[in-house]
């Protein structure tokens, strides 16, 4: 039948396996992270800075889709807002936001279902971006946005969910919340705006979406 053909097509098959889900959206990270190095390879050279290790050059991300005031405003590249949370400056960079998202994700696929987590790591990505353009960040990148997006949701669930459980999970992601933002504040070159612009959409998501109660003690 014609929906079961649809039902076939890769995009649904995706959105039925979380783990799949979550492999495909790390290796195309990984992708465009290569593809970026490839671009300018200069510029990939090892450094004694971790921070700048094997990082891209603003020339290769721009090209593939870096956002903000100079990309938007200049350029009238508003699908940045969507692209840039699939580029990262360097290896840390990268290595940390895929772990980061590999462990949250797996919460919100629990309490919200895959389809709602991919909502909201997507929507996520896209108001935490708006909100740093908004605050006149020139050029900015990163999974990090969209991973607050799913930070903001876990935040609302355990407040709104209480008890022993939630109220645990609520107050871990929370405490990373802190130590992200006073990180944030003490290195240069991080996108705050995009941080709280992902932990804000991601609650306003959670609530709207809604999710599923489970019997826990």
């Amino acid at each position: 039948t014609p929906s079961a053909r649809w039902r076939r097509l890769a995009v649904f098959r995706l959105l039925a396996d979380p783990a799949l889900l979550v492999k495909t959206i790390i290796g195309v990270n990984i992708g465009f992270f290569v593809l970026a190095l490839l671009m300018d390879p200069p510029t990939a050279a090892l450094t004694a800075n971790p921070l700048r290790l094997l990082s891209p050059s603003d020339r290769s991300l721009f090209v593939l889709g870096a956002t903000g005031a100079i990309p938007i405003d200049s350029y009238h590249r508003w699908w940045t807002l969507v692209s840039a949370g699939y580029l990262h400056g360097g290896l840390l960079h990268i290595f940390f936001n895929m772990a980061a998202f590999r462990q949250l994700s797996a919460v919100v696929v629990r309490e919200f279902g895959i389809r709602r987590m991919f909502a909201i790591y997507a929507l996520g990505s896209v108001a935490g971006f708006g909100a740093s353009y908004l605050a006149g960040i020139s050029l900015t990148i990163g999974a990090s946005a969209g991973v607050c997006g799913l930070v903001g949701a876990i935040m609302y669930f355990g407040r709104s969910r209480g008890g022993a459980y939630g109220t645990a999970l609520y107050k871990q992601v929370g405490m990373w919340v802190v130590i992200m933002f006073v990180f944030g504040f003490a290195v240069p070159g991080i996108n705050n705006w995009g941080h709280a612009g992902g932990i804000i959409s991601g609650a306003l998501l959670g609530y709207f979406f809604g999710y599923t109660e489970r019997r826990r003690e």
